[in-house]
């Protein structure tokens, strides 16, 4: 059972039922019952046009929930000539679900689910999984989104910025239970990338690639986070670095900076540092204030305090960083590596310790709890 090829194929065949009028809804529900049919029947009985095979299925049972209400009879026999077996057409209607759930309207949890159903082709299940949640609330978000995006004409333009972030919160989701979000983020960037020549559609698939590279480096063998400077850089996927790297290129030869791309140049300069003292701080600087520039982020300009804090000494990062909200999330953890780097371990011990009961998720938590207790250690030695 190629499960691959399905859900390579759940896009395309979901566009082919609303090219023919069916209602989204009810139309990714019968996509969704022709892949149960699919992994049930085809180890038995693999049919030689998989996709052909899908359409026929999905587009039968649409019909048939259609035939029980009275009200779309007549939509019902104005389409039912197209229901017959055949070939299925070649039109790609994957861009257009792209944005249909990446819409305005959406909510961005229920923009990043509804895309990993109907363009990622995962089951429920899989997503509630992924999320962390049961999947009678997966459900109800799924169906929610589908009620919003059902009456939204499948031929409007979509906006392109809103479909890179829906996926760049997908890849940022990492991995849990049987599904890897970060490789589904990377595969479903690459279909994008095929279908639309963009440098930042471009830049996002180089930055998953670099920040993917470093994934096995960032656990130790008892679970715990391993900073980046502390990574053994040996267990780096250079494939997947030099494959970034090469996509970057190619996106910034075109001179339309996008955020996306600056984010890869700043991974790409971690990735090309052979040891993290031979980093270039200096230029990863420029890129941050570049992407400043761009974006005008909070967030931003927290990670450009830090690299001010290697590039030109502690004391001008706790500067940049004095600039900002403290409110702002990882604000204490940054505080606090930049103190340790200035040598006041006391100050430091403390603000790891407070941005430890602030930290998003347990692997985070006992990091900063960690760090805590080594300095406390030294001080007390």
């Amino acid at each position: 059972m190629d499960e691959a090829l399905l859900r390579s194929l759940t896009p395309t065949v979901l566009g082919v039922l609303v090219r023919r009028g069916a209602d989204f809804a009810a139309a990714e529900d019968a996509v969704q019952d022709a892949l149960v049919e699919a992994v049930r029947a085809w180890p038995t009985d693999p049919p030689r046009d998989a996709k052909g095979w899908l359409v026929t299925v999905a587009w039968r049972r649409f019909l048939d929930a259609t035939r029980a209400d009275a009200a779309r009879r007549r939509r019902e026999n104005l389409v039912d000539e197209q229901a017959a077996p055949g070939p299925a057409p070649t039109v790609d209607d994957t861009l257009q679900l792209y944005f249909l759930c990446a819409h305005p309207s959406l909510t961005p949890s229920s923009a990043v689910a509804l895309t990993l159903r109907a363009v990622g082709g995962l089951t429920t299940r899989q997503i509630a999984h992924a999320y962390l949640v049961p999947e009678a609330t997966m459900a109800q978000r799924i169906s929610r989104a589908k009620r919003t995006v059902s009456g939204v004409r499948f031929d409007q333009p979509g906006d392109v910025a809103t479909v890179l972030r829906v996926l760049y919160l997908v890849f940022n989701e990492g991995y849990s239970g049987d599904v890897d979000l970060a490789a589904e983020a990377i595969r479903l960037t690459r279909q994008l990338a095929a279908a639309i020549d963009q440098p930042e559609v471009a830049g996002l698939l180089a930055l998953m690639l670099l920040h993917h590279a470093r994934r096995a480096a960032r656990t130790a063998p008892d679970g715990s986070l391993v900073p980046l400077a502390e990574q053994d850089r040996r267990r780096w996927d250079t494939t997947s670095i030099a494959e970034g790297v090469q996509i970057l290129q190619a996106a910034l030869a075109r001179d339309r900076l996008g955020e996306f791309q600056a984010q890869a140049a700043i991974a790409a300069l971690h990735a090309d540092a052979p040891t993290a003292e031979e980093t270039d701080w200096v230029q990863i600087v420029e890129w941050y204030d570049e992407l400043t520039r761009l974006t005008d982020s909070p967030v931003v300009r927290l990670n450009r305090a830090v690299a001010v804090g290697e590039a030109d000494g502690p004391r001008a990062g706790l500067a940049a960083l004095a600039a900002l909200d403290d409110a702002l999330p990882r604000h204490t953890a940054v505080a606090a590596y930049l103190h340790e780097r200035d040598g006041a371990l006391s100050t430091a011990a403390r603000l790891y310790a407070e941005a430890a009961q602030k930290a998003p998720n347990l692997a985070e938590r006992d990091h900063l709890t960690r760090q805590a207790a080594r300095l406390n250690a030294r001080r007390y030695r």
